[in-house]
């Protein structure tokens, strides 16, 4: 077994991939570093490596509309630190980031020294989010809570939902994790009551919600 750390960067964009490689190569201590050009090789990537220590995932990717992404991958793996990175570094798209599970937020315009610094910290246990900026509170009371009844899911309900964003049916979600199609009926089913809807339809339109950039970002 190789020592050292093991990260996933999941950008679509080369050159941020290659400066965040050299940011992490800076922290030392690092056994493997895996890239993902879009959401589907991340959610791979996270699947086929469970000594993974840290994702770092960009919101605005080929395959995942904003936070629904962060949102499927805590479902694969809850335990594994998962630290947004994104140019859209509003206080609203940090603190709902950090509301549904992740363990940072690095913003895109951050230097070498605060990208390192903000994985060292979520290393030792700690929440990174960029200095200097106050989150407030979620203004809007129907995303509150959304983002409440979302926490409340499990995280196998939170990657079937996840799946059913996709649009995946049930015996696909059953073939994919191994289980019977009468035990992601109940999933669903769970994920219908806590979701406060009557159809997956209406469930997949809720994670929408949370899940788009406040700003529509183009990549």
């Amino acid at each position: 077994m190789p020592s050292g750390h093991t990260f996933v960067i999941a950008d679509d964009h080369p050159l941020f991939r290659g400066a965040l490689k050299e940011a992490l190569a800076g922290i030392g201590d690092v056994a493997a570093i895996h890239e993902a050009g879009d959401f589907e090789s991340a959610k791979a990537l996270v699947l086929a490596n469970e000594d993974i220590d840290m994702v770092l995932l960009d919101l605005s990717m080929p395959g995942a509309s904003g936070l629904s992404g962060l949102i499927s991958l805590r479902g694969i793996h809850p335990a594994v630190p998962l630290v947004v990175v994104s140019a859209h570094d509003d206080p609203v798209t940090i603190r709902r980031a950090l509301d549904l599970g992740a363990s940072g937020f690095i913003s895109k315009s951050a230097s070498m020294e605060e990208i390192r610094g903000a994985v060292q910290a979520v290393l030792a246990g700690d929440i990174a989010a960029p200095s200097g900026m106050e989150l407030g509170v979620e203004r809007d009371a129907e995303i509150s809570d959304l983002i409440k009844r979302l926490q409340a899911l499990t995280p196998q309900q939170t990657r079937v939902l996840g799946m059913l964003a996709e649009g995946l049916l049930n015996k696909q979600i059953a073939y994919e994790l191994g289980v019977s199609e009468a035990t992601i009926k109940a999933h669903v089913s769970a994920i219908l009551q806590k979701l406060g809807v009557d159809s997956r339809t209406q469930a997949v339109i809720q994670l929408s919600k949370i899940g788009g950039d406040p700003l529509q970002p183009v990549g």
